[in-house]
């Protein structure tokens, strides 16, 4: 283990409440894993939520980051280890008994109607209402106020609630959803690759709506294939590759460059230089790629 690497079973041994000895993370994972038959797709994973903290999690395509965010959300039963809930060991069967312990998921595609109004995909499945019985009917204005006042404190103007969510921007759309899940009682927000399609502007502004939801006390676990937007916001980076964790870093602990180049790999990024070269590629593009080659070697040689 890198010496600057966190002591996973040390940081789930040592953080208790002093009355009750008990874990005080919101949310911890313990050598977690899960198998599809002889599939092995996520084993040894140790990680911790906490309140006002961003834990990001990072990996290429097929490390895991869509088998943990799973079974985090309660879509499925992890196999081996251990998931604690406010030092409550669980097992969810269901998305639902997740939402009911305050962990609620945001996925890269939204579960939004685009043609209903901005309000109405606030309360969707959540809808206020007056009156009884055969009177019983919505309660618009209430729907409406709560949403406008929601939006605004997570620092989202919008002109008019009455709009159709399918009218905003990619990065609007984002922030609906995340004010809506602190909303409706979120101790936990996951962040399913909000980012990933996102111009540099819109993913800007996902990530200051996920720093204001880390200042409400929020604990934020941030799925991501990206380093440049993980590291401005993150507390905490868990690497994943191929299903296992390659790496849990404090910030303090590691850089950016590093952060990248343990995501990379200094034997892939070698191979894509000497490519890049024997295929007459742009020199710029070889050396920042050979950059991140020297960075991969000098962090080993530490």
């Amino acid at each position: 283990m890198n010496a600057n690497q966190i002591n996973q079973q040390q940081l789930l041994r040592n953080e208790k409440d002093p009355l009750t000895h008990t874990p005080v993370h919101l949310l911890s994972l313990d050598q977690v894993g899960k198998h599809y038959g002889n599939i092995v797709a996520l084993t040894d994973v140790t990680m911790a939520v906490d309140n006002g903290r961003v834990t990001c999690v990072l990996g290429d395509n097929g490390a895991g980051k869509s088998t943990l965010i799973k079974i985090i959300a309660g879509l499925h039963r992890h196999d081996e280890g251990t998931l604690t809930v406010m030092g409550a060991e669980r097992k969810f069967d269901s998305p639902r008994d997740a939402l009911d312990v305050g962990i609620a998921t945001v996925y890269q595609d939204l579960a939004v109607v685009p043609l209903m109004p901005i309000w109405r995909n606030f309360f969707l499945g959540s809808e206020l209402t007056v009156g009884f019985g055969p009177f019983k009917r919505m309660d618009v204005q209430t729907m409406k106020d709560i949403t406008k006042k929601e939006l605004a404190d997570m620092g989202i103007d919008l002109r008019d609630v009455e709009q159709p969510v399918g009218q905003l921007s990619g990065g609007e759309r984002q922030c609906v959803a995340i004010a809506r899940a602190v909303h409706f009682g979120a101790k936990v927000l996951i962040l399913d690759e909000p980012t990933a399609a996102l111009g540099v502007k819109q993913s800007g502004v996902v990530l200051r709506y996920i720093l204001q939801a880390r200042d409400r006390g929020l604990g934020v676990v941030f799925i991501t294939h990206n380093p440049h937007h993980a590291f401005p916001v993150g507390d905490r980076f868990l690497l994943l590759k191929r299903g296992r964790s390659i790496g849990y870093y404090e910030k303090k602990d590691i850089t950016l460059e590093e952060l990248t180049a343990q995501m990379a790999g200094g034997a892939e990024l070698t191979e894509l230089a000497h490519e890049l070269e024997a295929l007459g590629g742009h020199g710029d593009v070889v050396k920042e790629v050979q950059a991140e080659v020297a960075g991969t070697s000098s962090q080993r040689l530490a």
